[in-house]
């Protein structure tokens, strides 16, 4: 907990300050799941954020509370993001638009190579388009800055026209917005179960992993949270969670309450790649739609799976164990990645 706070929820306190544009409409359930339990010799608990109501669900519903927000408050009309193509972000971004009457500009990266039509046009593509989303290419899959600054420039064209847009940046050096969606989550869990052993989340922009994280220790909670890698190799992920817990400390006007130990990332399971998808991410989906009879998605959830999986065979997440995985949705992409989860 930050120094200087004379409660714990005094961080909290400040977070108010933030509009909200009440797209979550409740808690997401928490779940055991008894047969992934025995078959992994823990006890596994699930926080259903794939059920966050909103465009197909998912974690991003969280983040985007704040963006949408913002955006009210400034009297946008429109709202612009990037994203990979088949990106759960701007698919719930669109959504949230229309939820909010505004519209909706989504900036695709080429991020993933080698994909064809039913990649580029099935999915979360479909469901933007439904959404009536524009879109927009990027040639680039690696350059944050410059998609930002790519959305900076259509969006002053559209205010020549008249309009009023709205950024959702991508990169680091802008505020963490989205981090307060996860502080949220993490008061959350806490009030629905407060004794878990380990949590096992997705880790990629950071802004969930670091917003869970930052969130439980806030309230006192010194659960280890392992971020399961989907992007980058652990070591740059490290790195840049610790960027991102100073950024949202600067946002909070306060000193950073989050150590370099409380950081913990795995990157066993990200082989091949972002957005591709390797054996361990493939027996991952299946085994959970098998046993439980829950989606996961083959960017995000099914590698944090994955990640989980291998740290309970390697030993660091212990036999018997509580432990908590926290579902960000996704499901959409499936359809897109139907020869990668299914091969023939």
């Amino acid at each position: 907990m930050a120094e200087g706070f004379e409660t714990m929820n005094q961080i909290f306190d400040k977070m108010a300050a933030f509009p909200r544009s009440g797209l979550m409409g409740g808690p997401t359930p928490l779940e055991p799941l008894q047969r992934l339990s025995e078959h992994l010799g823990i006890e596994f608990w699930i926080k259903r954020d794939d059920l966050t109501g909103l465009g197909g669900g998912g974690n991003k519903i969280r983040q985007l509370e704040y963006y949408l927000g913002a955006a009210q408050v400034e009297g946008a009309d429109t709202i612009l993001i990037t994203g990979a193509v088949q990106s759960n972000y701007v698919r719930s971004a669109a959504a949230a638009a229309a939820k909010c009457g505004m519209k909706a500009v989504l900036q695709l990266e080429d991020r993933v190579p080698g994909k064809g039509v039913i990649y580029r046009s099935s999915g979360n593509v479909l469901l933007g388009r439904l959404l009536g989303a524009d879109y927009m290419q990027y040639p680039e899959g690696e350059d944050e800055a410059g998609a930002d600054q790519a959305l900076r420039e259509r969006a002053a064209e559209l205010q020549a026209q008249g309009r009023a847009p709205y950024v959702i940046p991508l990169g680091l050096r802008n505020k963490p917005l989205g981090t307060l969606g996860y502080m949220n989550a993490a008061q959350e869990v806490l009030a629905q179960r407060d004794d878990f052993d380990a949590v096992a989340i997705p880790s990629g922009s950071g802004a969930t992993h670091m917003g869970f994280l930052a969130g439980l220790r806030a309230l006192g909670s010194t659960t280890p949270v392992h971020g399961i890698c989907v992007r980058r190799d652990a070591a740059a992920q490290a790195d840049r969670l610790q960027e991102v817990a100073t950024r949202l400390a600067a946002l909070l006007e306060v000193e950073s309450w989050v150590t370099q130990g409380d950081i913990q990332t795995s990157d066993t399971a990200l082989a091949p790649g972002y957005g591709r998808v390797g054996p361990k991410t493939r027996d991952a989906i299946r085994l959970m739609a098998e046993t439980e009879g829950l989606f996961l998605d083959p960017v995000y959830s099914g590698k944090c799976f994955a990640g989980l999986i291998d740290l309970v065979e390697s030993g660091k997440i212990t036999a018997g164990s509580r432990v908590l995985f926290v579902h960000t949705g996704g499901f959409p992409a499936l359809f897109a990645y139907q020869d990668d989860v299914l091969p023939l």
